[in-house]
């Protein structure tokens, strides 16, 4: 008899879609499957270069995004108090007259009393670019909640950084070494890397207080002290310096190691010392004599002395040999003992010099010197937000490039490479604007790189130009914003009152807060003559989030498969170490509701209003939506937000003028554009001329620059003269001691802030995201709930068995600043000083179109309730690194005892009313 035949492969669909995954920061090539025009499925592109098929289960979840319960259907005004929940279901027109009717006589009289401030919406270039021709100097995204400690850290330093700027060579890498690495960002490349060593023998060490996802299938793990992960690193530069294990080479080449150090009393002391034509120089090997740092056939003296002043390099080794960073001193605080730490020095060099290889590629440096190949260090790091959330963080990610720059390990074979358009020089980037006038847009982008107390966003009085006191001496080089602090400021009207808070995909309400209840209550908070202490909130989302309830106009949003977003070399690029990539998404479905995208509505509000860039000189629409605004937007001569098909004919690449079919040559192309180095280009960039060439040809610098990776920072060091009393432009007195210590112009370790205020709060508590889910959105998916419906706080073994527990307790965990009652499990991969929780899985009860009695929003929790927004001891100086910003919610300390049995989580909050889809009603 003959066998039944089956079909092993069944048609899932009758049409396939391809554009970007949005679950993630990955931002991933994906298939959208449809049938009869509905999404039934999504895998992942095999031809698109991030993912090359791979897709994770929030990928693949993204079906239920678009079927979500929790969608906004319509425009909303609010008809009852804040917080209620009482809204009328409103008409698009009507809305935009509304915020139109707000916003229109603030751009005329005070643009600053416009704040608008975005969450993870990944089309940053552009939000920027809108508030940048309103004229407000208060916009900034999430960066500051969440990152920009590795990002400035590492533009400061190497002129890239770790998160979403580079990876490590996995191809030749042997070790790899994570720093505080979670497994919600960049899921998918990290995964298919660490797949790729492990299958060669490569070796993977993960440095975190948790040991889950990365770290678990780690061959080997440091279960480090929570904000101690500087001093682990310093220590482990004591060791490799003690030994002679650096890369005496490559700093002399490629670094600001053999610069000279400014000795003289003074103004000027701790500056690079410069010649007569104000260029830094280094003495020459073979002379003894000045030459400049880029001359043709100079041998750089890491040793000289020239007239009493000392190389870079001198000061570097005289501090880190010093007996403070010896493992036997920093052993206790690290939770490390001494001799893995020694271990763990013994085998970075090993590997990095022992291992040592040669690529036979030929390339000529900025010196014009030929080399006829290139020093491959298989030694390559990673990190993110783990040492990122702490107060000591930039200087933190600071002293892992330090470390990687003594190794030799960046932009070599083998090690950590950056990704087009980066590696580029804090010179390259720009300067922070600010200065708001009457019916006129800024004269620059808001966010930058500052290089000296002169580009800080003061007013001639002293005072901050923006609500949330970004770049200011309270937080100089603040190149993402602070998000967090944006509520607060405009609460306590410090620096000033704000009119309108317009916010887009920021749950600032529930988990982009610190201090969350009390920001509700800010958000709600009437003056003395009952009008709302915050007058009015627009609010952006495509889903009835926690924040919903506190807005008083709602413009729903489009999901990710009903809209166009350009992922733009202009913002955070998709590209790989060998190529330049950028992507779009496009509309692979219409929406069943009335949303809009909000970029398109931004750009409808910006003809409204009359912006500049956004009306032609009769006043109509210079863009008809966002898909327009793409193709057609020029940001300088022949730049605009896609580097692909460029050009009347769709051949240029980079620059060009702009093509009318541009989007439908990347639907063409799968949704995504790469333009690859060429050959001989992809390593040593900052100092490759083939590729500084060819940079210039993509569109990301106008003319070749090739720098020195900055182990002495002189920007740092102008604010630590100014603290130090030295220049016109002086700190407040209150601010000069921290200055002096935070502001060092090589990598320092100092204990995270609070610690004074932590007496009798002796656990550390962190939270970390889920490989399985990415911000709040994620966490309201029916599929994901399968795999995180619940969050525990994880106590390592000492507690759980001194405290007794027992499965299903609970916790009371107390801050300085707060309570919380909590559902606890036992871990035992833990740092024994520390607890921890998954994020953003709690949810508050009613939110998200969850059900009441959903355990998200019963025995969900989060730890942002214990965390303070400002540093205890009064003048409302905010819990941020004192450098960038960053929200230090990884300082938190706490107390944590048994209460027993319970079955809901403690805060408890009133249920918010559900979003009644028609008519009017209560949300």
């Amino acid at each position: 008899m003959g066998q039944p035949k089956v079909e092993t492969s069944p048609k899932v669909s009758d049409e396939v879609k391809k554009t970007t995954c949005y679950m993630c920061a990955c931002r991933c090539g994906i298939n959208v499957h449809l049938t009869s025009g509905k999404v039934t499925y999504i895998e992942g592109n095999r031809d698109h270069p991030v993912n090359k098929g791979v897709l994770c289960a929030k990928g693949a979840s993204g079906i239920m995004q678009v079927t979500a319960p929790s969608r906004l259907r319509a425009p909303l005004r609010r008809v009852g108090p804040r917080g209620s929940g009482a809204f009328e279901e409103i008409t698009w027109d009507e809305a935009l007259e509304t915020a139109v009717s707000w916003l229109k006589p603030l751009r005329e009289e005070a643009p600053e009393k416009l704040a608008f401030f975005t969450g993870r919406d990944q089309s940053q270039s552009f939000t920027g670019w809108w508030a940048q021709q309103f004229g407000t100097p208060n916009y900034a995204a999430h960066g500051g909640f969440c990152s920009v400690n590795m990002a400035a850290a590492g533009i400061y330093t190497i002129g890239g950084a770790f998160w979403e700027f580079g990876q490590p060579d996995w191809a030749h890498t042997k070790l790899f070494v994570l720093f505080g690495v979670a497994e919600d960002h960049d899921s998918n490349p990290i995964k298919i890397g660490i797949g790729r060593l492990k299958a060669r023998g490569a070796k993977v060490i993960g440095v975190n207080p948790v040991r889950t996802g990365y770290n678990a299938v780690a061959d080997e793990w440091v279960g480090i002290t929570p904000g101690t992960d500087g001093l682990l690193i310093l220590s482990l530069i004591h060791c490799l310096l003690q030994a002679g294990k650096i890369d005496l080479d490559y700093l002399a080449r490629w670094t600001n190691a053999p610069l000279l150090v400014n000795g003289t009393e003074g103004p000027d002391k701790g500056l690079i010392l410069k010649n007569a034509e104000s260029q830094p120089f280094v003495i020459d090997k073979r002379t003894g004599m000045p030459a400049p740092w880029d001359g043709a056939g100079v041998q750089p003296d890491l040793g000289a002395v020239w007239q009493g002043h000392r190389t870079v390099f001198q000061h570097m080794a005289e501090r880190y040999l010093s007996e403070e960073y010896a493992p036997e001193a920093v052993a206790g605080r690290c939770g490390v003992p001494a001799g893995r730490i020694r271990a763990l020095a013994a085998e970075l060099a090993r590997v990095a010099f022992d291992e040592a290889f040669e690529l036979p590629v030929e390339w000529t440096d900025f010196r014009g010197d030929r080399h006829e190949g290139m020093t491959g260090r298989p030694v390559s790091f990673h990190a993110m937000r783990g040492i990122s959330a702490h107060s000591n963080g930039f200087q933190t990610a600071r002293a892992l490039h330090l470390l990687q720059i003594l190794l030799g390990t960046v932009e070599v074979p083998g090690g950590y490479r950056l990704k087009p358009p980066y590696p580029k020089p804090v010179e390259a980037h720009p300067t922070p604007h600010f200065v708001a006038a009457p019916g006129k847009p800024l004269s620059g982008p808001h966010l930058g790189y500052v290089r000296g107390p002169e580009n800080l966003a003061l007013k001639e009085d002293g005072t901050p130009w923006r609500i949330d006191k970004g770049f200011t001496w309270e937080n100089p080089f603040s190149a993402h914003g602070l998000m967090h602090m944006v509520i607060p400021n405009a609460h306590a009207g410090d620096p000033y009152k704000v009119d309108t808070l317009f916010l887009y995909m920021a749950n600032m309400s529930w988990n982009s807060s610190m201090n969350s209840a009390r920001v509700m209550e800010m958000l709600t908070d009437r003056g003395e003559d009952g009008e709302y202490v915050i007058p009015r909130i627009i609010y952006s989302d495509a889903y009835a989030s926690e924040m919903v309830a506190y807005a008083d106009l709602i413009l729903p949003d489009t999901t990710y498969l009903e809209r166009h977003d350009c992922i733009s070399l202009l913002d955070r690029p998709i590209s790989e170490p060998d190529a330049a990539g950028d992507a779009i998404r496009w509309p692979v479905v219409e929406p069943d509701r009335d949303v809009r995208g909000f970029q398109s509505v931004l750009l409808d509000l910006g003809v409204r209003l009359g912006l500049p860039g956004m009306v032609t000189e009769d006043g109509s629409a210079k863009f008809r939506d966002y898909a327009d605004y793409i193709v057609n937007h020029i940001r300088r001569p022949g730049v605009g937000p896609l580097i692909g098909f460029r050009g009347a004919d769709g051949t240029a690449e980079g620059r060009g003028e702009a093509n009318p079919d541009q989007l439908a040559r990347y639907i063409e192309n799968g949704g995504f554009y790469q333009a690859h180095v060429p050959e001989g280009a992809a390593y040593m960039k900052p100092w490759n001329m083939a590729y500084q060439d060819w940079a210039v040809a993509t569109s990301f610098y106008e003319s070749p620059q090739p720098y020195l990776f900055s182990i002495w920072s002189e920007p740092m060091r102008k604010f630590q003269l100014a603290a130090e009393g030295h220049g016109f432009l002086q700190p407040p007195d209150h601010l000069r001691a921290r200055l002096k210590v935070a502001m060092d112009p090589l990598p320092v370790w100092y204990p995270p802030f609070g610690e004074e205020a932590a007496e009798g709060y002796p656990v550390h508590a962190i939270t970390q995201r889920p490989m399985a889910m990415y911000h709040s959105w994620g966490s309201q998916n029916a599929w994901l709930r399968q795999i995180h419906g619940k969050n525990y706080l994880y106590v390592p073994t000492a507690i759980w068995e001194g405290q007794g527990f027992a499965e299903g307790d609970y916790a009371r965990v107390t801050s300085p600043n707060g309570q919380i009652v909590v559902p606890v499990a036992h871990m035992a991969a833990l740092n024994p000083d520390t607890v921890w929780t998954w994020n953003a899985i709690g949810k508050r009860r009613g939110a998200w179109a969850l059900d009441e009695g959903a355990a998200e929003a019963n025995q969900g929790f989060l730890l942002n309730h214990l965390i303070s927004e400002v540093l205890p001891g009064g003048g409302r100086v905010s819990n941020s690194d004192p450098v960038t910003g960053q929200a230090a919610w990884f300082d938190l300390r706490v107390r944590v005892e048994r209460v027993g049995p319970r079955e809901v989580a403690e805060p408890v909050f009133p249920v918010l009313p559900r979003v009644v889809p028609k008519g009017r009603g209560r949300a």
